[in-house]
């Protein structure tokens, strides 16, 4: 890159190369750039709102770049494309001086393609800072009468995604008519999310620990979050005792743990331990309350990930390298048995940016077909009285209430227990806004947390 192009811009144009062309994940590979350039406070922060911002909103500023270019965008090269993106974001989104977001965007199509493409970048560039956010929002919805459409490209959407979180909302027992704050809050940097896991740290321990502006969450209470800085420079993350972890997540493994007391000697199964986020807090749990925890992954990369999780959690807790299905056979049973199926995560768009446009609205049947399949297989592990948590971080109905539905058809002896109720329980205070029939349904822009979906069941004895 340029030696004139600033650091933040050049890693946040790394960061959108490695999605395109490498298919990485946002959220790994950026951190993973940040350690190794080590740039300032302060490029670092620009850095990752211009990459992570840029992702979310890329649908949006396509239509823009292609109106702006007289081109459809399949006819720019791929890299400068990435360029004008990061631009786009820095003229409508950022309080970027214009010249220098220009500038600096043109240096960088310079280096990636040459002088032709420098002097285009520049033209497209200087059309697209002719309007303000609100007034290319004008241009881009003149004459589209769905409502849908004119959601997703006020708020860089998919309509198929918009469409499905309208859908989910309206299942709720309020009847939702929330879309607007939900999409809003999708395209909003969230916070970081911490775990104080139980009886090895206290949350009340890190509200101020040298100077990082931290909170606890309003719901969780193991959860703190944190609006800017470095978690990792803390020492009890250092040590795993405190995690990086949404508290929606930490709501779902607590729904499974303290919807009842625990018994000594009980034995818990997390049926999709990977990346071991929701098996921490749960072998924490397990240790307090003297019960056992064995983890099951697939995937040999994300066990050892889970592995290294649960190092911090004293005692011993296993972690098997398999598919989740093989435990419908009953050859071993457990009194609780969590469930975080794989799913679309349309429920964690704001954390992972680019996660919206990698998935496809094909994709979720066969999706629907994985998660009953392990559902069974949860069931089939469960014993007759136990409690087993079905979660998805997505909101969308063929992936939460139609599969617990079809498994409660499948499984005369299943019943559905009243999730919200216990989320209030572990939360301390009533929440009216999370019930979802018999789950509970989190929200970011009710609750500060992913969409995260959860059902409790239980087996007749």
């Amino acid at each position: 890159m340029s030696g004139g192009v600033s650091p933040a811009r050049s890693i946040a144009l790394e960061v959108l190369t490695g999605v395109r062309e490498r298919d990485a994940y946002a959220n790994l590979l950026l951190p993973s750039l940040l350690s190794r350039q080590r740039p300032s406070r302060e490029d670092a922060a620009f850095a990752t709102e211009l990459a992570y911002g840029t992702l979310r909103l890329a649908g949006r500023y396509d239509a823009i770049i292609a109106t702006a270019a007289g081109r459809p965008i399949e006819k720019i090269d791929p890299p400068v494309l990435d360029v004008l993106r990061l631009g786009a974001h820095q003229l409508l989104a950022l309080r970027t001086a214009r010249h220098a977001a220009v500038h600096q965007s043109v240096e960088q199509a310079r280096a990636v393609a040459g002088r032709g493409a420098a002097g285009f970048a520049n033209a497209v560039l200087r059309r697209i800072g002719e309007r303000d956010a609100d007034g290319w929002t004008r241009v881009l919805t003149d004459g589209v009468a769905d409502r849908y459409e004119r959601a997703a490209i006020a708020t860089g959407h998919p309509v198929w995604v918009v469409r499905e979180l309208d859908t989910a909302l309206a299942s709720m027992a309020d009847g939702g008519g929330d879309l607007d704050p939900l999409l809003e809050v999708d395209d909003a940097a969230p916070p970081v999310g911490l775990v104080a896991l139980p009886g090895l740290a206290h949350r009340d321990e890190l509200v101020d620990p040298g100077g990082l502006a931290l909170r606890p969450h309003r719901l969780s209470p193991l959860g703190v979050e944190l609006d800017g800085g470095d978690p990792g420079k803390l020492e009890t993350v250092a040590s795993g005792v405190v995690r990086v972890q949404d508290p929606g997540s930490q709501l779902a493994a607590l729904a499974l743990t303290r919807a009842r007391p625990v018994r000594p000697g009980e034995r818990w199964l997390d049926l999709c331990a990977g990346p071991g986020g929701k098996a921490a807090v749960l072998a924490a749990e397990a240790h307090v309350g003297g019960a056992t925890l064995l983890a099951n992954e697939i995937t040999p990369a994300r066990a050892r990930l889970v592995e290294q999780a649960l190092a911090a959690v004293p005692g011993d807790h296993p972690v098997e390298t398999g598919d989740g299905r093989r435990f419908a056979d009953g050859a071993q049973r457990f009194d609780r048995v969590l469930l975080d199926a794989p799913c679309s995560g349309l429920g964690a768009l704001r954390r992972r940016p680019e996660a919206r446009w990698r998935k496809r609205p094909e994709d979720l049947p066969s999706l629907a077909v994985l998660q009953g399949e392990l559902l069974d297989a949860a069931v089939g592990a469960l014993v007759p009285g136990g409690l087993l948590a079905y979660v998805t971080c997505s909101p969308v109905v063929v992936e939460t209430t139609d599969v617990v539905a079809a498994a409660l058809a499948r499984h005369p002896g299943l019943r559905p227990i009243a999730t919200a109720p216990v989320l209030d329980a572990v939360s301390g205070r009533r929440l009216h806004d999370a019930e979802r029939g018999t789950a509970a349904q989190l929200w970011p822009h009710r609750h500060g947390t992913d969409a995260m979906f959860v059902q409790l069941l239980t087996l007749d004895r």
